[in-house]
């Protein structure tokens, strides 16, 4: 055999075997163990990567909770079911949490609030850009804009614009992200356990003859509310606010308020829903 044919060879197999024991060696120093926890948890969690529990995604939410640094019903879009199996593989006790859902605290829309006269805006209709540029075209500056930038945020299909130029939640869908109430630039859209029925459905501040002018709908600051409830019910800046810490629905005088700016949730009329498709 060719002498130099043997050495080439033998130079070969040496710097396999070199590169091998180095490769060998580079893993075990540098390997970075995974808790087989952190796949598990991910697998439960809905995959949305909504960013809605403040982490970059559901993945970097599994690692982080797996290390004990948030806790797993801290994800708002998985469901109670999903945290208790998340709960049960870390080892911790369930916890059924409460399931938040959105709600829009204003019913202001075209038929209600009224229009600036002096202007007419033309441009794009998003909430945040009408704002910024016109201050919007309604004379209610705390009401609901109606350019729909919280039905583009959800990802779940939970929300639309019905025909008054006001979003609806569809609250069988709605997850408790919170992602509409983060996008809604004048904060009409709060979450709320949804067990909870009473709300004051205005934000609005101005004085009482200023909001019978801007709005059927507003808060008008008469207080009749207020003075009924027992201290359930606070003014604040002309405006109705509730405390749930104290409020008694049976004390509310909700006949007596002649705007209906204070009712039940389930009890509101809202335009037919237009039909969803599978």
């Amino acid at each position: 055999m060719d002498f130099s044919l043997v050495i080439a060879i033998s130079t070969m197999g040496g710097l396999g075997f070199l590169f091998a024991g180095a490769l060998a060696i580079a893993d075990k120093k540098l390997r970075v163990y995974e808790d087989p926890k952190i796949g598990q948890v991910n697998e439960l969690l809905p995959g949305a990567n909504c960013g809605a529990c403040g982490n970059a995604g559901c993945y970097d939410f599994a690692v982080k909770v797996v290390a004990g640094q948030i806790t797993p019903g801290d994800c708002p879009v998985a469901d109670t079911d999903a945290a208790s199996e998340i709960a049960k593989i870390l080892g911790l006790e369930p916890d059924g949490g409460t399931r938040m859902v959105a709600r829009v605290l204003c019913r202001g829309g075209k038929a209600e609030a009224s229009r600036k006269e002096d202007a007419l805006y033309r441009g794009p209709k998003s909430c945040s850009t009408t704002i910024l540029i016109a201050g919007g075209d309604k004379l209610c500056l705390d009401g609901c804009v109606g350019g729909g930038e919280c039905v583009e945020a959800c990802q779940f299909g939970a929300m639309y614009m019905n025909e008054n130029e006001l979003p609806v939640v569809i609250e069988e869908f709605c997850t408790g992200c919170g992602l509409c109430a983060k996008a809604c630039p004048r904060n009409i859209i709060e979450m709320h356990p949804a067990d909870r029925e009473i709300f004051i459905f205005c934000k609005n501040h101005d004085d009482p003859k200023t909001s019978r002018k801007v709005c059927a709908a507003a808060c008008i600051g008469c207080q009749i509310c207020a003075r009924k409830s027992d201290g359930g019910i606070i003014m604040k800046d002309n405006l109705a606010i509730i405390d749930y810490t104290k409020i008694d629905i049976s004390k509310i005088p909700f006949a007596k308020c002649s705007t209906k700016a204070i009712d039940t949730i389930h009890l509101r009329v809202e335009v037919e829903q237009p039909e969803l498709i599978n």
